[in-house]
């Protein structure tokens, strides 16, 4: 066997100077964004607890400054059903799985674009049957031979084009890590905010048909009371209106509840045809009393969202490099060793080898200023892409406010919306007191009755929004994600690509 050795000096120049520029890799070193340097999340202190109403989703909820947030957040509303669709969920819903597969797809690009710091190494064997051509009169020489050769080239990173490839992929697939995860963030909390609606609308038809109940009862009042002579059949007419009003509100909720179990379904990866086990119900589900506010600079590393947004712009700040190492020259090395024989069983016999060594230098001149205008898109691309992190930053901290605003503000608006309640209720009664007694007209009851009607519904309908706030602040808070066994393996397992 020959050994390929280098034994000139020719090429001596050329490996100096790509050991010297070995480390170099051209355009911008990527750096972190710095935390926005604001305090809070609105210029008003945030009160340390909510108000309170003794009722279903009243419970007074206390904000607590810097609380880590479990993994299973949605484990805090202390629902079985709950926590068993959302594991179904998890399992089966399709836009998870796309995401999870995306994920994997943009690591093995990673692993690609990595093999081009290695030589490529070829092996071929090539028979060949020849017949030479001669002058007239004499015999065509006609032959066989076998060439078995090995080839190497290698492509030096001279000015890092390569690094800075594999530095845009892997934040790629960073980026599609931290996607995946908002998708799982995403997919819960739609489970959950689902699920509160159902149970808002379940009680809201329950109201509702406890004043139609109610309704019916009043007309059959008013019916005696026309027999007696005590009102006109007009105010029973009036009566019926009402009553049947009341009623034609029953089906549209029906419908928004078929369509959200739809919803709730499909969020689960099944058909509607696939009915669900679980039905929810809001006495069934726990407001939870502890509710986390993550500081200002902690956010960004939480929302799922801005570490993809901050990824995308190390993707953009690494194709800088790409475009400019591109403009640069380019250098080639490539080898080959082989042995050629008229019989396939002389391979490699003394006098049958050859070798070849080269080595090439590449200098773009003019390409019509394709690179040139490449590396100006990919430098305003970078800076599309740091507006683009901070649009998104500040919708993060937004989230935040409208969520710890909506938790305020509708923990007092449940209060009110019961006091409104009891208040009708009591109006009502004595309204219907009134008019069995003849004290009253039956004007009086209807009015009463439309005013009770609204506040049944009102009072469901602010119920539910106390359970939905809280799922919104969790959401918007990033949801847990780093405390995940399965996200921290693939935060490690993204940190020892990129090393």
């Amino acid at each position: 066997m020959m050994k390929l050795k280098l034994q000139s000096l020719a090429y001596a120049p050329l490996l100096a100077y790509s050991l010297v520029l070995a480390g170099c890799a051209v355009g911008p070193d990527f750096k972190q964004p710095d935390a926005p340097s604001v305090q809070g999340y609105s210029k008003e202190p945030m009160p340390s607890k909510t108000a309170s109403a003794n009722t279903t989703g009243g419970d007074e909820q206390q904000f607590v400054s810097n609380m880590d947030i479990p993994a299973q957040w949605w484990t805090l509303f202390q629902s079985t059903p709950l926590n068993s669709l959302i594991e179904q969920a998890l399992k089966a819903n399709p836009d998870l799985q796309s995401a999870q597969a995306a994920l994997r797809a943009a690591e093995e690009q990673v692993s690609v674009q990595q093999g081009a710091f290695f030589p490529a190494v070829n092996a071929s064997l090539t028979p060949t049957r020849q017949k030479t051509a001669t002058t007239p009169g004499q015999e065509s020489s006609l032959y066989n031979l076998h060439t078995a050769q090995v080839s190497v080239s290698y492509t030096l990173d001279v000015f890092g084009a390569n690094r800075r490839a594999v530095e845009n992929l892997q934040a790629q697939a960073g980026q599609q890590r931290f996607l995946l995860e908002a998708a799982y963030l995403t997919l819960t909390s739609n489970v959950v905010a689902a699920a509160v609606q159902e149970a808002s609308l379940r009680a809201q038809i329950g109201a509702t048909l406890e004043v139609i109940s109610t309704q019916q009862k009043l007309l059959a009042l008013l019916k005696r009371q026309y027999a007696l002579g005590d009102v006109s059949q007009a105010d029973v007419a009036a009566q019926e209106a009402a009553l049947a009003q009341t009623q034609a509100t029953l089906p549209p909720l029906q419908n928004s509840l078929s369509q959200q179990r739809n919803k709730l379904t499909a969020l689960a990866g099944r058909f509607p045809s696939e009915e669900l086990d679980q039905k929810f119900l809001l006495s069934q589900i726990s407001l939870p009393q502890q509710l986390p506010v993550s500081l200002p600079s902690n956010l960004v590393r939480q929302r799922p969202d801005v570490r993809a947004a901050e990824e995308q712009l190390h993707a953009a700040s690494a194709e800088v490099g790409v475009a400019t190492a591109n403009m640069l020259p380019q250098i080639t090395l490539s080898a080959n060793i082989g042995s050629s024989a008229t019989q396939i069983g002389n391979l490699f016999t003394s006098g049958t080898g050859f070798w070849a060594l080269a080595g090439g230098l590449t200098q773009p001149l003019f390409a019509g200023g394709a690179l040139l205008h490449k590396k100006r898109a990919s430098e305003a691309l970078f800076e599309q892409a740091q507006a683009q992190y901070r649009s998104t930053v500040i919708v993060a901290f937004q989230n935040v406010a409208d969520s710890l605003r909506a938790l305020q503000y509708d923990a007092e608006t449940l209060k009110a919306q019961l006091l409104a309640e009891r208040a009708a209720a009591h109006s009502l009664e004595i309204a219907r007191k009134s008019v069995a007694l003849g004290a009253s007209t039956p004007q009086t009851l209807l009015t009463a009755q439309q005013t009770y009607q609204q506040t049944v519904i009102s009072l469901a309908q602010a119920q539910a929004a106390r359970f939905a706030d809280t799922a919104a602040l969790f959401q918007a808070l990033g949801g847990g994600w780093w405390n995940r066994t399965d996200a921290a393996e693939s935060a490690q397992a993204g940190n020892n690509v990129q090393k």
